[in-house]
């Protein structure tokens, strides 16, 4: 069974990795997260300085869901980048390096940053964080997207893709589409976590920040999580790949992402709950789903959703 997936030049082998945000944040973890089994990291988002975060509690689990509101804590990109170049080669050409500017003008920084490092590996340009207070989602303003884009491509010329929030009107997929396929994306990252739910514990908001209002992850989000990798699978030009990421909980889960369009799955709150041995559990499932449908490879069904 062939399980190698091929994103700008590099081979992985297989699909599953994690999601920003969940497992990345120090070097101890992403280093558990290479180890794992699992086809390579991503790390957590980087800005420009560290952050602390916003005020716990500010994450909650509820059955296989999660509801959180972080506020990008992270330890600054120079952190990320000198845990990146203490890996070889190799190791480093298939790593993932979220980065998120807080204002449009720090963005041509970060990118400087890495840039002059030659950093060997995959950036994610995060455009979709929901939780830092009086901080609008990008992703959801078309005409910035656009811009950020243009100024990204101006300067940067490496493997880049994009992580975007949920979308959940088909105009909206199509205007994003368009603004996207003017650009050399490597990929896109669809979806970030449902943004502002709130999660009732006894009788009070289970977390904190904005006012128990947070970001919705988990087993609950899969349908809307395969809708848009599907909508962009369909509308995106071919040379730009998918990362599915949103509600994966089993290897059918990570089956259905691939079967919308996905060439790489992320899973972030089956690994917060489960821990790092959730990878090797995911890779087995898949491979029996795999075998339960008599495909052999992930480009005998990527995609190929059947319509009734």
């Amino acid at each position: 069974m062939d399980t190698t997936v091929k994103i700008a030049g590099r081979t992985f082998d297989h699909c599953v990795m994690n999601a920003a945000g969940v497992m990345c944040m120090t070097s101890e973890e992403l280093m558990q997260v290479a180890q794992s089994g699992a086809t390579t990291f991503v790390t957590k988002t980087a800005t420009l300085e560290s952050r602390e975060g916003n005020l716990q509690p500010r994450y909650f689990d509820f059955a296989t869901n999660s509801i959180n509101s972080m506020g990008l804590p992270n330890h600054g990109i120079s952190y990320y980048l000198d845990f990146l170049f203490s890996e070889s080669k190799e190791l480093q050409a298939k790593r993932f390096l979220s980065i998120a500017p807080l204002h449009p003008k720090e963005l041509p920084v970060l990118l400087q940053c890495i840039s002059e490092s030659n950093f060997l590996g995959l950036v994610e340009l995060n455009l979709s964080c929901p939780n830092v207070s009086g901080k609008p989602q990008i992703g959801y303003d078309f005409e910035q997207t656009d811009r950020l884009l243009y100024t990204t491509f101006s300067q940067y010329h490496s493997p880049i893709g994009v992580k975007l929030p949920p979308y959940f009107d088909i105009a909206h997929f199509d205007q994003m589409a368009e603004i996207l396929n003017q650009y050399p994306l490597t990929f896109i990252n669809s979806i970030n976590s449902l943004g502002n739910g709130i999660v009732i514990n006894g009788n009070s908001m289970a977390i904190h920040p904005k006012n128990g209002f947070g970001g919705i992850g988990g087993s609950i989000i899969k349908p809307t999580a395969l809708a848009n990798v599907h909508a962009f699978y369909q509308r995106l030009n071919p040379d730009i790949k998918i990362i599915g990421t949103g509600g994966v909980t089993c290897g059918r889960d990570v089956y259905e992402h691939i079967l919308c369009g996905a060439h790489l799955v992320q899973v972030g709150t089956a690994l917060h709950q489960e821990g790092v041995s959730v990878f090797q559990r995911l890779r087995r499932e898949l491979q029996d789903e795999m075998t339960r449908n008599n495909v052999h490879s992930f480009d005998m069904f990527r995609g190929k959703v059947n319509y009734i």
